[in-house]
């Protein structure tokens, strides 16, 4: 049986570039803090907007441009929405 070919999307791949690069920045901003506790705070803050990402990533790559992805992609809008709203980065 063949396999289905996933649908592409060239917006939804320059967003999840772009998002791609916001994660870097972001990751690299925490890891400058010298203060450990401080820093744990940040990393634990920043993770569920990483783990939307990561989600998004796979899934776009996986299986290509969908309900999923789409739903993924609001999801990190919320969460990096939510840690830029309590966290001075």
């Amino acid at each position: 049986m063949a396999k289905r070919r996933r649908k592409l999307s060239p917006e939804m791949e320059k967003e999840i570039s772009m998002i791609q690069k916001q994660i870097e920045l972001i990751t690299a901003k925490i890891f400058d803090i010298e203060d450990e506790e401080l820093q744990g705070e940040y990393i634990q803050g920043f993770e569920p907007a990483k783990t939307a990402f990561l989600l998004l990533f796979d899934g776009y790559k996986n299986t290509g441009y969908n309900e999923e992805t789409q739903s993924a992609l609001a999801a990190y809008k919320t969460h990096i929405a939510l840690f830029e709203s309590e966290f001075e980065i």
